[in-house]
């Protein structure tokens, strides 16, 4: 009779653990998916003098953040003044024109950081990035994103509750590469580079109407990162990383 008692208390508590541990792992499960990277975009180019340190910041201290996702954006429009950037791409340049007009700025500058395609800041200006970092942890995303990959397709699904039109992004970066510099403003050194940004492609415009669910084929096995951002230089909804 006491044998049985406690087997009956033993079967018990093994299946009050089971609904503990399950609903623990429910809410792990709901915590992570409401958890979403930061996005922070450096516009740099190799022939501006100011912008080692904000390369090696992101280098150094965003790179390899699992809450950040940093890409370094090569601008084209300080080629002429000695070095040609070999990572520059003019649709960079157009993009962080973008940002600009929507903030009603009349000029682009380089090193300049833009926050979830919101905050604007110089990039050799670590403490004020890290608080703009911070402070857009603290805000709950309104798009949730779910991102798998198998191989070269990238399987992306979403949903919301805005009704706005957005923008699909996929984007593939390198994780570093050393320039030796020969020319212009920075003439005689060699610079370690990280997160470049090889390809940038807008893949869908989506309302948040509906659901959003495709697949994408993508080359090589550098990382992507797909982004939902509102239109003309707006802010990033929701991001996410695959390796």
């Amino acid at each position: 009779m006491l044998l049985g008692n406690a087997k009956g208390i033993t079967e018990t508590m093994i299946r009050t653990t089971g609904i503990i541990a399950t609903l623990w792992l429910s809410l792990a499960s709901v915590v992570a998916a409401g958890e979403q990277p930061v996005v922070v975009e450096l516009y740099t180019s190799q022939g501006c003098s100011s912008c080692p340190p904000a390369d090696a910041y992101l280098r150094e201290q965003l790179a390899a953040r699992e809450d950040v996702i940093a890409l370094a954006l090569h601008v084209d429009y300080w080629d002429y003044i000695g070095w040609k950037d070999e990572f520059a791409n003019p649709a960079f340049t157009q993009r962080q024109h973008s940002y600009a007009r929507a903030a009603g700025h009349r000029s682009v500058y380089t090193p300049q950081m833009i926050i979830n395609g919101q905050d604007h800041v110089v990039g050799a200006h670590p403490n004020k990035v890290e608080k703009l970092i911070e402070a857009h942890k603290a805000v709950s995303s309104q798009v949730d994103l779910d991102v798998t990959r198998d191989g070269d397709a990238i399987s992306i699904t979403a949903s919301t509750d805005l009704s706005t039109p957005m923008n699909v992004h996929v984007v593939q970066y390198r994780s570093a590469e050393k320039v030796s510099i020969k020319r212009g403003e920075n003439a005689g050194r060699v610079l370690t580079y990280a997160n470049i940004v090889d390809n940038w492609e807008q893949v869908r415009r989506w309302t948040g109407q509906s659901d959003l669910a495709m697949r994408v084929n993508v080359e090589g096995d550098a990382p992507v990162v797909v982004l939902i951002q509102r239109e003309n230089g707006g802010p990033i909804e929701a991001a996410a990383r695959v390796k």
